[in-house]
């Protein structure tokens, strides 16, 4: 007796789906509700924001995962409000404070300050950050504990580049900041070092990522609607692989058997790609004649020829 063909299953998702978080949930609550929302495994983040923190949290979705390093090292956006007056362990409003003072800022004292900051220079970390510590996020610990709980041994300070940082509003007890920086830059900690340099010490008090790379807020889906919609629809929000790294040139395969040569690890040539390559010294994205994003390539050691890097299938 035949047996009924079993229906398809769900159709496989890629790209990037870019979710506008709310205060509250770490990034990686995100990543594990958006999981179950779409029924998919390969779900990832490009760039930690803190629970305090809101807005632009990309998500890698299937074989977008294989890119999470290439998007997270993108310049971020933020509007950040900057509270006078106290400090705390963690250099936010969420954590357990160790000094307060009368003293406020003037708005030249300000704009003073902040000139030390513009530009590339060494940051500290804060003590307390999105790093693990035996299984536990190390901020979750430090508003838990009593006293300071340091994570492991790092160095003292990285360098950083705030590449543009502006004064959007100012009041004497807060100050709202508009800023581009580079990856592995801390708010929290530009906020404190503010506060250690105007002499009445400070924190950050609210913070809103409103771009990550290519991705701003006009293309966010706020959580509760990625909890609340249906998978299909969802997928209609996906931004597709065709669309990613679009900073870096692009060549087109010229069929299957061009794709299999790169997923042999074969080099390829004038003959496997549609068009001459113009850089040969540039990373080049790899599409499919019907525009889907195949891998990254380098050049090969024979001029004219490529060499698969990131092969995404």
């Amino acid at each position: 007796m035949n047996q009924a063909p079993k229906p398809p299953g769900p159709q496989a998702l890629d790209g990037v789906l870019v979710v506008d978080k709310p205060e509250g949930p770490t990034s990686h609550d995100v990543v594990t509700l958006t999981r179950r929302a779409l029924g998919v495994s390969r779900v990832g983040h490009t760039g930690t924001l803190d629970p305090l923190a809101t807005g632009v949290l990309p998500l890698v979705i299937g074989r977008a995962t294989r890119l999470a390093q290439f998007l997270t090292a993108s310049d971020k956006t933020y509007a950040a409000t900057i509270a006078f007056g106290r400090s705390t362990d963690t250099y936010d409003a969420k954590g357990r404070q160790v000094a307060a003072c009368e003293q406020r800022p003037t708005r030249q004292q300000l704009d003073a300050a902040l000139e030390k900051f513009r530009g590339e220079f060494e940051q500290t970390p804060p003590a307390f950050s999105a790093k693990n510590i035996d299984g536990e996020r190390s901020y979750e610990r430090a508003r838990k504990a009593e006293r300071a709980v340091l994570p492991p041994p790092r160095p003292k300070s990285v360098m950083v580049n705030a590449r543009r940082l502006e004064v959007v509003a100012f009041d004497g007890e807060t100050a709202t900041l508009s800023l581009t920086v580079t990856a592995g830059f801390y708010v929290r900690s530009l906020a404190h070092d503010l506060g250690e340099m105007l002499g009445c010490g400070a924190l950050l008090l609210a913070l809103r990522r409103t771009r990550s790379g290519e991705f701003g807020l006009d293309i966010a889906v706020p959580l509760a609607e990625v909890l609340q919609s249906k998978r299909e629809d969802l997928a209609g929000r996906l931004i597709p692989m065709g669309a990613l790294l679009s900073d870096l040139p692009a060549v087109t395969l010229k069929g299957p058997a061009t794709l299999e040569r790169l997923k042999n690890g074969v080099e390829m040539g004038p003959n496997d790609i549609v068009a001459p390559l113009i850089d040969h010294a540039a990373i080049v994205r790899l599409l499919t004649a019907d525009g889907d994003l195949v891998g990254l390539a380098k050049p090969a050691k024979t001029a004219g020829f490529l060499h698969g890097w990131v092969v995404l299938g």
